[in-house]
């Protein structure tokens, strides 16, 4: 097992999802959940799995949940559940609480409270209506709500020019990050690096930046 441990709290899809994920990389995950049976599931995935109310710090505390280096907060339905655990979680000084939000007023409640806020299916739903409508985009990582980081095959107008003749910083305000060529990448690469046909830009800028770039595609 690697060093980091993780505990992920509320075990429906996207909970199981997570620590099945986290198992398969080889990390130590403690799966925590109120239903005997889903525990009883997940003990078949993570290292351990534990049945009890989260939302009651002597249990929390009885398991040594500080220990942890991130801990998950992924209950669905209830959101009082939710705002509860991870307020219990952040007064125990746990080092890294991420609670998944079901709305942006919960996201809010949550973010006050001392977690990173994560809103899987809406990531999901962008994620996918960007790939919908270009071909070229491959992946995005949301660093905010005005940033992101997009991988994307470089435009056919791209071909044969430097990132200084086509003005990928000075005119669209966009940095390119790296490029993959083939099996290779050209990190950082500087301003008269040659586009090829068939590249994969790894790009950072504002997302409707970015939204500019993705019109060069044709």
């Amino acid at each position: 097992m690697k060093d980091k441990q993780f505990a992920v709290i509320g075990l429906g899809r996207f909970g199981m999802s997570l620590i099945s994920e986290l198992s398969r990389m080889g990390y130590d995950v403690l799966a925590i959940d109120h239903d005997e049976n889903i525990v009883n599931v997940a003990i078949e995935i993570a290292a351990h799995a534990v049945q009890m109310d989260a939302t009651d710090e002597q249990a929390l505390k009885s398991i040594g949940i500080r220990n942890f280096d991130v801990v998950v907060v992924s209950i669905g339905e209830h959101i009082q559940a939710s705002i509860m655990t991870t307020l219990i979680l952040n007064e125990l000084g746990v080092k890294k609480v991420v609670a998944k939000a079901q709305n942006a007023m919960h996201g809010k409640v949550l973010e006050k409270i001392g977690a990173r806020v994560i809103y899987p299916e809406r990531d999901m739903a962008v994620k996918l209506a960007r790939s919908m409508v270009s071909n070229n985009i491959l992946d995005q990582i949301e660093l905010s709500p005005d940033y992101s980081i997009m991988e994307m095959m470089a435009p056919n107008s791209f071909a044969g020019k430097s990132l200084v003749d086509i003005g990928v910083r000075k005119k669209l305000g966009v940095t390119v990050l790296a490029i993959r060529r083939g099996g290779d990448i050209i990190v950082a690469p500087n301003a008269a690096q040659i586009i090829n046909s068939g590249d994969i830009l790894v790009a950072l800028g504002k997302n409707e930046r970015l939204q500019r770039l993705i019109e060069l595609e044709s």
